[in-house]
């Protein structure tokens, strides 16, 4: 009988903000389907916990997007290990919201360096290996890359910026067999922002609900390319 392999064998994944939320549920979604993952977070406590919990072939690195150089070392010790990258995950983020007037320089540098700068410096640093065999960049944007609110303004900026960038990779890699898909969730039951995720979320898109958008991307055929999903709450709650 013929051994049955998943449609990640033999294949490896890079994920960044991966301790958490919608990062660790596609990094444990990619692992069960077989591919190597190596999962990033600024925190060495959480993202160890978190390999561990995913198990398989799955290494936890620190790592803060903000620093092209750690990225660029995280992305080489990746290839290192696993031989290559086929998967480029770009998740982490982080969100401060206030007016114009009283968001604060730091706050708008936050905001900025670690959602659209550290999405640069990601890309950046697996570009090289992902050409060498093709493979696939997704980039965790939001509806509010489309749809500014009073108190986005960092926010906004920051995922109006991605969805840019991820259009122009597009147009830059895909004679290089290289897919890129920017995914745009609204409302997601995660640990976004302080919060913590509870039952009244339910209504909510569901980490897992994207891991498994990723999974479903993955198996398109090569031919075709979903380049901008946006993803809402089927049933949000009646204002």
């Amino acid at each position: 009988m013929t051994q049955q392999t998943g449609p990640g064998e033999g294949k490896s994944a890079f994920v960044t903000g991966a301790s958490k939320g919608i990062g660790l549920e596609v990094a444990r979604a990619l692992a069960g389907a077989g591919y190597a993952v190596t999962i990033t977070s600024r925190k060495q406590d959480e993202i160890e916990a978190a390999a561990r919990e995913i198990g398989g072939q799955t290494r936890g690195v620190v790592c803060d997007v903000r620093d092209p150089q750690a990225l660029q070392q995280a992305v080489d010790a990746h290839v290192g290990a696993f031989g290559g990258l086929d998967v480029l995950f770009v998740n982490a983020g982080l969100g401060h919201f206030a007016n114009v007037e009283d968001l604060t320089l730091e706050q708008w540098q936050e905001v900025i360096d670690t959602n659209l700068s550290g999405a640069f410096y990601t890309v950046k640093a697996g570009i090289p290996a992902l050409k060498r065999r093709g493979g696939y960049i997704f980039t965790l944007s939001s509806l509010a890359g489309k749809n500014p609110f009073a108190g986005g303004g960092a926010y906004n900026a920051s995922k109006f910026g991605l969805n840019g960038l991820s259009e122009v990779l597009t147009l830059d890699l895909r004679q290089h067999g290289i897919k890129v898909t920017q995914i745009m969730p609204g409302s997601v039951a995660t640990y976004f922002n302080g919060h913590t995720p509870n039952e009244q979320d339910a209504w909510k898109i569901q980490p897992e609900d994207i891991a498994q958008l990723t999974l479903d991307l993955l198996a398109m055929p090569e031919r075709t390319l979903p380049s901008r999903i946006e993803v809402r709450p089927s049933r949000p709650p009646q204002k």
